[in-house]
């Protein structure tokens, strides 16, 4: 059995010849492109999730070494998939209790064979594999609810998903939450284990439980961009990598759930927040702030999709969620041309309709930061108080960083200082840390 930690990609073809680097990327583009479909579609065939990820990953490493000597076949995913089936097979071969089942396997196999009439994976040629076109999005959909079970940690449900449904290595996801590979290799292979010992199905779940379950998923997809565009830690502000692979399982979950205003919702503020990174950093990847960012740099096509998304889930739905809220402040920003000439009085409306749905201390603090740009820094200062006297945010760096501001704003510049120095040391991030260093300096003096 293939190790539980991911893909075999880095490792390249094991004969090092001259095919080794480009069978590498080629496998490496069909697995980032494919594999929720190929792992849902082994999922159902198995009724196992964590054996269908493990005969994929089996299946990858051995294309790795197949495709480098004998060349691409032309139809790389029934290739996959025809190896995998059969990793499957010998899989429960060994599994003296399930031989009916192997047998009932072979046999299927056989026929669809017979009808493809492929006997073995030809090197260098094509698989044609039973492929059900009805089932693709019900596999990738299951595929997607299964890895947000809610059995699962929070952090297990976003580590999974990002494997099996973004198709990310262990090493990726660890990069990108800056936590040790085996500690996400760990969570990943007991959140397999736990979803085998609840007996979560392989399947859609029923319509009554979808929409109940359908928060976690999002919720997923949420924490991911989130921590792409304004990382905890290291010397990057942004993930741009873990960003786009978040709303592209954002479309996708549009694509198979095109009824659901909270996945426009969603998808909307990926793209509308994304539109700004191109102007977020500068060239040494220093974080610039919003009035600093030169607009012109900013995406006008994820605008474009943004606001047609955003548009969507106001059609579909009953008034906007807190997705599609967080979408309109987002839209506020991308049609201004300007911090002056942005509706900032809009913007304190929004956080108090998203503080009313989804209140949160966060939403507070940006309806402060609001109320600051529409009314001035006195009554933004008197309601971050109100948030510093009730303890919240404690130990986050948000909340100090937002005192700092206004208290400068308000000329009361030892205060400020402190406070900005106090939120430079809570914060994770290098290039945030020095924005915060750089403000409180400027007040020396």
């Amino acid at each position: 059995m293939a190790r539980a930690d991911g893909p075999a990609l880095s490792r390249g073809a094991p004969d090092g010849g001259p095919g080794a680097e480009p069978a590498r990327r080629a496998v490496e583009a069909v697995w980032r492109i494919e594999s929720a479909r190929i792992v849902g579609a082994l999922a159902r065939y198995t009724g196992d999730f964590a054996l269908a990820e493990d005969v994929a990953q089996e299946a990858v490493a051995e294309a790795l070494v197949s495709w480098a000597r004998d060349g691409e076949p032309a139809n790389p995913v029934g290739w996959l998939l025809a190896t995998a089936r059969r990793r499957a097979i010998d899989a429960f071969r060994r599994r003296s209790a399930l031989d009916e089942r192997y047998a009932l396997l072979a046999g299927q196999l056989a026929e669809g064979e017979a009808t493809s009439g492929a006997a073995a994976p030809p090197r260098g040629g094509s698989v044609e594999l039973p492929w059900d076109p009805d089932r693709v999005e019900d596999d990738v959909l299951a595929l997607v609810f299964v890895a947000c079970h809610p059995v699962l940690s929070p952090e297990a449900r976003v580590a999974l998903t990002l494997r099996t449904v973004g198709g990310l290595s262990s090493e990726e996801i660890a990069r990108a939450f800056l936590v040790p590979v085996p500690t996400v290799q760990a969570r990943i292979t007991r959140a397999k284990k736990t979803i085998a010992a609840a007996g979560v199905p392989f399947a859609l779940p029923p319509a009554d439980e979808r929409r109940a379950r359908l928060g976690g998923v999002l919720s997923v997809l949420y924490v991911i961009f989130t921590e792409a565009s304004t990382a905890t830690g290291g010397d990057r502000l942004l993930r741009t990598d873990l960003g786009y692979e978040a709303i592209r399982l954002a479309r996708t979950l549009v694509a198979l759930l095109p009824d659901e205003p909270e996945a426009h919702g969603l998808l909307a503020l990926c793209e509308l927040t994304a539109a700004r990174f191109p102007a977020r950093v500068g060239p040494d990847g220093e974080a610039v702030l919003l009035e600093d960012q030169d607009r012109r740099l900013w995406d006008r096509s994820a605008i474009r999709r943004g606001l047609a998304a955003l548009g969507r889930a106001a059609a579909v739905g009953r008034g906007l969620g807190p997705y599609g809220l967080q979408a309109a402040i987002a839209a506020c920003h991308a049609s201004a041309g300007s911090v002056a000439e942005t509706d900032w009085e809009r913007i304190v409306l929004l956080y108090e309709a998203l503080g009313r749905v989804a209140p949160s201390p966060v939403v507070e603090l940006n309806r402060a930061v609001a109320v600051a740009m529409a009314s001035g820094p006195g009554p933004a200062l008197a309601l971050v108080d109100e948030l510093a006297v009730a303890g919240r945010l404690s130990g986050s760096h948000l909340l100090p960083s937002v005192r700092g501001e206004l208290l400068a704003r308000l000329g009361r510049a030892a205060e400020a200082r402190a406070e900005l120095e106090l939120a430079a040391r809570l914060c994770g991030n290098v290039r945030e840390r020095a924005v915060l260093l750089r403000k409180a300096a400027a007040l020396t003096g």
